[in-house]
């Protein structure tokens, strides 16, 4: 069977019908990547991996269900929709499954103007070897450091395409080129490492990778001689590097699926204040050249520009079509899925205000407290917000740096911790999620 992706959906529609589904959507992924490792000067391991992925949804009345493969012969698709319906029907009903209405759906149906794909050759292996080796190289440069335990090249192509019985189809295609180091300090039981790497969709756009080398030796060099800080009442700055997990808490706490279940610590929070006044959230699908951009979700319906949070309201949910209608209310086009389940609520691109200070001017207003540039672990309720991680990072005495610090515990509760927070002005507007590093004041500090 022809390997075009459209072909190849509208052929599983056709069968699904055939068999006797009253609608369904479909979805066909074709994708390539390459990974390659280095270690001491020489290749370590090198992966690649080619392959179509095709998955379906039939619906029966109010009763559905999903079926994929990596095959893609006509004989497969066959059994696919067969098995397919007979499942649907032994499903139980759910009244809020089903398409977009036709009038619902996205005019765009590829991915022009968001510069997705890098239209230059794949990188030959060789060439992220090179990268690989070259941020080894200078990480090993740095007296102190011991070893790097990984340095990788990788490259990332895919081609994606979904159509539906309601008349919708749509694709798009994606490429990623990706560098990073994992340096190690010290030996013995004072070892410590840290890390740095660099994703974009042009491979033009990607940082040097000696750049990168050489900033994840500096990281783990300064982490040399940690020691527990004390335990108490302190503020907390989270580093930008791990900010972006703060305001994650946030985006599932008010995904439609959590808020439908009513399980999520801010289920009754539409149109109250989670943020400070001056912040605030906002989802935009359509910025050119970063990765969570889309014209069109996951159910065919029109992405856009929103506010999650305005001057620090909540005004809405994160909704697919199912979970709007068992909320009652609209979908916010937010529908995302694999070829093995069906569409669920996601995010887009998100981006936080951010500060007029410096991540350095916040970290001399903090006075004594604690700078986080790593986390492990975590105990956070979903129902509650409560909220408790383990931390690594810097001891900040009268508004300076002076030591590093590990193995210790923050906790607090997220609703509170939210509107505590101070942004600083260092964002990398590259990300899909644009958050500057935070400082939360009052947390709960266990060390010694």
């Amino acid at each position: 069977m022809s390997q075009n992706l459209e072909e190849l959906t509208h052929a599983l529609l056709h069968a699904a019908k055939k068999a006797g589904a009253d609608s369904a959507d479909a979805m066909a992924v074709k994708g390539t990547a390459l990974s390659i490792d280095v270690r001491n000067g020489v290749l370590e391991q090198a992966d690649r991996s080619e392959g179509v992925d095709i998955g379906l949804r039939i619906l029966i009345g109010q009763r559905q269900a999903c079926v994929s493969s990596s095959n893609t012969s006509q004989q497969t698709i066959e059994a696919m929709c067969e098995r397919a319906v007979a499942m649907a029907k032994e499903a139980p009903e759910d009244p809020f499954v089903g398409l977009a209405n036709d009038s619902m759906l996205s005019d765009a149906r590829g991915a022009d103007g968001l510069e997705l794909s890098d239209t230059s050759p794949e990188p030959a292996p060789a060439e992220l070897q090179d990268d690989a080796m070259r941020a080894e190289a200078a990480a090993l440069d740095f007296e102190g450091i011991s070893q790097v335990q990984a340095a990788s090249g990788g490259y990332s192509a895919r081609e994606v395409h979904i159509s539906a019985t309601n008349g919708f189809t749509g694709g798009y295609q994606r490429t990623d080129r990706a560098t990073s180091c994992v340096a190690i300090a010290g030996t013995g039981a004072q070892m410590e490492r840290d890390y740095d790497g660099d994703s974009r969709i042009f491979q033009s756009d990607l940082r040097d990778a000696g750049d990168i080398g050489k900033s994840a030796a500096e990281r783990a060099l300064a982490r040399i001689g940690a020691t527990k800080p004390p335990t108490g009442s302190f503020p907390v700055l989270f580093d930008e590097r791990i900010s972006s997990t703060l305001i994650g808490h946030l985006l599932a706490a008010v995904n439609g699926a959590s808020i439908s279940r009513g399980s999520s610590w801010l289920r009754d929070a539409l149109g109250e204040q989670v943020l400070p006044e001056h912040l605030s959230l906002i989802e935009d699908p359509h910025r050119p050249r970063i990765p969570g951009s889309r014209l069109f979700d996951g159910e065919g319906l029109p992405t856009q520009k929103r506010a999650i949070i305005q001057n620090g309201i909540l005004t809405g949910w994160t909704l697919d079509l199912a979970n709007a209608r068992k909320l009652n209310m609209a979908s916010s086009s937010n529908a995302a899925r694999g070829t093995s389940a069906p569409p669920s609520p996601s995010n887009w691109n998100i981006e936080l205000t951010q500060g007029q200070k410096s991540r350095e001017e916040l970290i001399h207003d903090m006075g004594t407290g604690l700078l986080v540039t790593s986390m492990i672990g975590s105990t956070i309720s979903p129902t509650t917000g409560d909220y408790s991680r383990g931390a690594a990072g810097f001891w900040i005495e009268n508004g300076e740096i002076t030591h590093p610090v590990n193995e210790c515990t923050i906790a607090g509760n997220l609703r509170d911790m939210l509107m505590r927070m101070t942004p600083a002005n260092d964002a990398r507007q590259h990300l899909s999620r644009v958050v500057p590093s935070l400082l939360v004041e009052g947390m709960t500090l266990a060390g010694n």
